[in-house]
């Protein structure tokens, strides 16, 4: 996968006060009805640069409904977002009441540089804190860039199964899988899914969120 753009940030403060009223209205009205699940990640799950009903989450919404679930997908994707920004916003960004946490995050740490460790250290956690509410979680995993070189890549690339193993969580091992490369499913920075992109992505982790669900008492 070529990264030839770091995530373009936003003022993560401020999108994430955003993020968290609009989320607890969500989760509110939808918890006695429905299966609720938050989507929290970077901006591959806020959904840069795409339209109204593009991104990952309501696409994702939008196959578990014609799948038959009740399902709601609520987007805590705050674009520029960090390990360490992930797990300074979990505990409000995760409202009481939530049936799946579907956590994407490392991919910024991984383009800035910083270590696998560190990485690592945050996204541990942010599982251990989840598990501590009893909140289930699946990982999202993401993919080192072949040039920050072999020792990098193997360390942060092995972050991902280590943590699934230890906290018995589902792993989808790669979030961009079948988009990366592929210029035709990206936006012009070479990076992020376009909205054909986003409908592959979705299309490859329906599978592992389905299976999840079930093992979470979720239902038609």
């Amino acid at each position: 996968m070529a990264f030839k753009h770091r995530f373009a940030a936003a003022p993560v403060v401020f999108a994430a006060l955003i993020l968290f009223l609009g989320l607890c209205g969500a989760i509110s009205s939808a918890r006695a009805a429905t299966f609720t699940v938050v989507g929290f990640g970077d901006s591959l799950m806020a959904g840069y640069s795409l339209g109204p009903g593009q991104g990952f989450t309501d696409r994702l919404q939008a196959a578990l409904k014609a799948k038959g679930l009740d399902v709601t997908v609520a987007n805590a994707g705050v674009s520029g977002d960090t390990s360490s920004g992930g797990l300074a916003r979990l505990d409000w960004s995760v409202p009481d009441g939530t049936r799946l946490v579907i956590l994407e995050l490392g991919a910024n740490d991984m383009l800035r540089g910083v270590s696998p460790d560190i990485a690592e250290k945050n996204l541990d956690a942010m599982l251990g804190k989840l598990k501590q509410r009893k909140i289930p979680a699946m990982l999202a995993g993401m993919r080192a860039a072949p040039n920050l070189g072999a020792d990098y890549q193997k360390s942060f690339d092995d972050i991902y199964p280590r943590l699934a193993e230890k906290y018995g969580v589902p792993l989808y091992p790669f979030f961009l899988d079948g988009v990366a490369g592929h210029p035709d499913l990206q936006l012009e920075d070479g990076l992020h899914p376009n909205p054909r992109g986003v409908d592959v992505m979705v299309e490859r982790i329906l599978p592992t969120v389905e299976k999840a669900i079930a093992a979470n008492g979720g239902a038609s």
